[in-house]
């Protein structure tokens, strides 16, 4: 679907895992023109090879390492993306209206474990999920969860770090004004 809403434009595709590879060799079908943005300085390490070769092959897509998106502008919808490539610190201005930003599937909750209930994958499970959760991150109090609180009663979590998302902002966004609800439901509890 977003193909087709990017059709004969310019779009930025963020990372530089496997999705990003995907997402910017499908995008190349229909989009006039593919950034591929990158943070680091190659993709061997964090793509198949065949993707990268394809990627390289692509005269539809250009790729930008160590680039980093620095600034977005637009009045009712995306106008204009700034990056920055971090080498030479140069920036630059792109008249482009669709980003797709395909990082950071790994959740980053080594900081969380012990703390809060986590599956094996390090997502933070949260409400019916914890039925199954143990020792120290087992719920322990005489109500049930609430649909999207952790094993630490009153902390909760929303978007891609919680098990079970659907990986998608509208959902997060979603998911984060009910969590905005159920606080303040806890919060009446104390």
């Amino acid at each position: 679907m977003e193909a087709q809403l990017c059709e004969q434009e310019e779009t930025i595709v963020v990372g530089g895992g496997n999705s990003a590879g995907q997402a910017a060799i499908f995008l190349s079908l229909t989009a006039r023109k593919v950034y591929l943005l990158v943070r680091s300085g190659e993709l061997s390490d964090t793509m198949s090879r065949y993707l990268v070769q394809r990627i390289q092959e692509n005269p539809a897509i250009e790729l930008h390492y160590k680039t980093q998106i620095v600034g977005l502008d637009g009045g009712t919808h995306l106008e204009r993306v700034t990056w920055q490539d971090k080498s030479s610190g140069e920036t630059s201005v792109h008249d482009i209206r669709h980003v797709f930003i395909m990082a950071g599937a790994s959740p980053r909750t080594e900081w969380l474990r012990g703390c809060v209930a986590v599956d094996d994958k390090g997502f933070v499970l949260t409400g019916r999920d914890l039925d199954n959760a143990t020792g120290a991150a087992a719920w322990t109090i005489a109500r049930s969860p609430q649909m999207l609180e952790t094993s630490l009663p009153g902390v909760f979590a929303v978007g891609d770090v919680r098990s079970g998302n659907v990986k998608r902002v509208a959902s997060a966004v979603g998911e984060g004004a009910i969590a905005v609800h159920l606080v303040h439901r806890a919060l009446a509890e104390r």
